[in-house]
């Protein structure tokens, strides 16, 4: 085994305990002011914020949008090149998340919530990308429900986190058992999951004169975030 791979199952691990570990009281407690802090948002919000994690949802399922260019499922690039490549895309995808977060984050109420579905949609972009990187083909639609469940490990509740865990550990099994598409998914507990989430330092970026600052780094925390989890979850299954 290479030093790489050695290094990455040791990361992988730490990983996995994570991933493993019960819920604590102080992620009920956050998850009730989360929600709180929901039901202060208009409703007409809401609604956006709703709708945009149905139809990315959906868009992912069909596929009819975000098939990335990176695919290397043909190629012969080994793990610490292939997680090179990953990196740099983590960047990029950091930067460009800060840029937009500090954008809308000056604009007051309208313009703050308007980051949600361009956050949404760098996010699932990048996945896109990341599975391509690592070889995965994305014409399948079980890899593409394989990114859906990336994203909602990433952002969801350790309760929820806990059952996705699961599911992604023994992958080769549970896509055994899915059917031949995606209308089945069940697309609202993820949204829920997704909106309840909603990072409440990520709600200061509506107040007036500070937003600028908050939705920039909190962008750029959260793009940081799903690019960890991404490696880990795609080295779950090449180094196993």
């Amino acid at each position: 085994m290479s030093l790489y791979k050695d290094k990455a199952l040791r990361e992988l691990s730490i990983w996995q305990k994570k991933m493993e570990k019960k819920p604590g009281f102080t992620n009920g407690l956050t998850k009730n002011i989360q929600r709180k802090l929901n039901g202060i948002i208009p409703e007409k919000i809401n609604i956006m914020i709703t709708k945009s994690i149905e139809v990315m949802v959906k868009t992912v399922i069909l596929g009819c949008k975000y098939i990335s260019k990176e695919n290397l499922n043909n190629s012969k690039m080994d793990l610490k090149t292939r997680e090179d490549l990953v990196r740099r895309k983590i960047d990029i995808y950091k930067k460009t998340a800060m840029v937009s977060g500090a954008g809308t984050g000056a604009g007051g109420l309208v313009l703050g919530m308007a980051d949600f579905p361009i956050l949404l949609g760098l996010k699932i972009k990048f996945l896109f990308d990341a599975a391509g990187i690592y070889g995965f083909d994305l014409k399948d639609y079980k890899e593409r429900l394989y990114i859906l469940y990336v994203f909602q490990i990433a952002f969801s509740s350790d309760k929820r986190r806990n059952k996705i865990y699961k599911i992604i550990s023994d992958w080769d099994n549970y896509s055994e058992s899915l059917p031949l598409n995606g209308d089945n998914f069940d697309w609202r507990t993820f949204q829920e999951e997704y909106r309840d989430y909603i990072d409440i330092s990520k709600m200061l970026q509506l107040v007036p004169g500070i937003g600028a600052p908050v939705g920039a780094y909190v962008n750029y925390k959260l793009m940081g975030k799903l690019g960890y989890t991404a490696m880990n979850a795609y080295r779950l299954r090449i180094l196993k």
